[in-house]
């Protein structure tokens, strides 16, 4: 296989073997390996396999790396006149992800 495109958190990435990744938090802890069920489209040597919804029986197996923290934003609401203003901050809980291979099975 050459890349797939996976599922997970919401959004969608297109990781090769190899790739690091950052994903929303997963469960896990750092040096275990994890398994993305949802992929979502498959290229390889037969050409490009797409789900309907999902690829069945291809599975995208990753090891964790580490759980950290993204960037702070901010977000600011403000009302014109009103004296209305709101400051909070959000940082994002991730997890680091080195892709190790694809795993065929049987399909569904």
């Amino acid at each position: 296989m050459d890349y797939a495109v996976i599922r997970s958190g919401g959004k969608q990435y297109r990781v090769s073997p190899g790739d690091t990744v950052r994903l929303e938090k997963l469960a896990g802890e750092p040096g275990s390996t994890f398994a993305f069920e949802e992929v979502l489209l498959a290229s390889g040597d037969g050409g490009i396999q797409v789900g309907k919804p999902l690829v069945g029986g291809m599975r995208v197996v990753g090891q964790i790396v580490r759980h950290e923290r993204a960037k702070k934003i901010l977000v600011f609401k403000k009302k014109r006149r009103k004296n209305y203003r709101r400051k909070q901050g959000h940082r994002q809980h991730l997890t680091v992800v080195r892709v190790t291979g694809f795993e065929h099975g049987t399909g569904a």
